[in-house]
């Protein structure tokens, strides 16, 4: 099984990639870093001549988006991406509680010095954007720091299925984070540290629940 692709991809990128693959690559990391608001409309036209390429691999791309659930594509060729209902947020909150303390778990054991102090850095990043007020930057950072941990789990169809996550509702978490102006994630996120470091396989998955359901949460309240 391949391990899950990158989520680092932006527009510009990898010139040996299809066209094809090169919108879907930078669409996708954009819808999941929130760089596009929650009911943004495109069109194919315009994603097309974003990216220099025509409107067939456009197509493809969103087509590839829109199954994923990152993107919505009308009869007219009308592109948005989903405004979250409360149920759908809840809902995925619910898969990140489930997913992503077991990936931490999962990781515990190969969570050697170097990986605990590169988590630490992206960390210290965060707060930084957390004192611009770069809620785009945070998001970017925040999925960043989770996984850099996630990936030492070994667990590519878990990862593969919480970045489906993360797509959905990148947008919605950009638009969170510019309206509360709070410091929880990085907080929570010096408790994941701290669990790692102490070896702490119970204060592990309690700090990462806390983290990945409490932004998401506070918008549906």
């Amino acid at each position: 099984m391949t391990e899950p692709r990158p989520i680092q991809t932006l527009p510009g990128g990898d010139t040996s990639l299809t066209a094809h693959e090169r919108v879907y690559r930078g669409l996708r990391a954009r819808v999941m870093y929130g760089l596009i608001a929650p009911g943004a409309a495109m069109t194919l036209r315009g994603i097309a001549a974003e990216y220099g390429v025509s409107t067939t691999p456009a197509r493809e791309a969103v087509r590839r988006l829109v199954a994923e659930g990152a993107l919505k594509l009308s009869a007219s060729g009308r592109v948005s991406t989903p405004e979250l209902t409360n149920e759908r947020i809840e809902e995925l909150a619910s898969l990140r509680a489930l997913l992503e303390p077991e990936l931490a778990s999962r990781a515990l054991p190969r969570a050697h010095v170097a990986l605990i102090d590169r988590m630490q850095a992206i960390n210290n990043v965060i707060d930084e954007m957390i004192v611009k007020g770069d809620a785009a930057g945070y998001v970017r950072t925040n999925l960043e720091f989770h996984r850099t941990l996630y990936l030492r789990a070994q667990a590519p169809a878990m990862l593969g299925l919480i970045e489906t996550v993360w797509l959905q509702s990148g947008p919605t978490m950009r638009a969170l984070y510019e309206r509360l102006q709070r410091r929880q994630a990085a907080e929570n996120h010096r408790k994941i540290i701290a669990a790692l470091r102490a070896g702490d396989n119970p204060g592990l998955r309690l700090a990462v629940r806390m983290d990945v359901t409490q932004g998401l949460r506070m918008l549906a309240g």
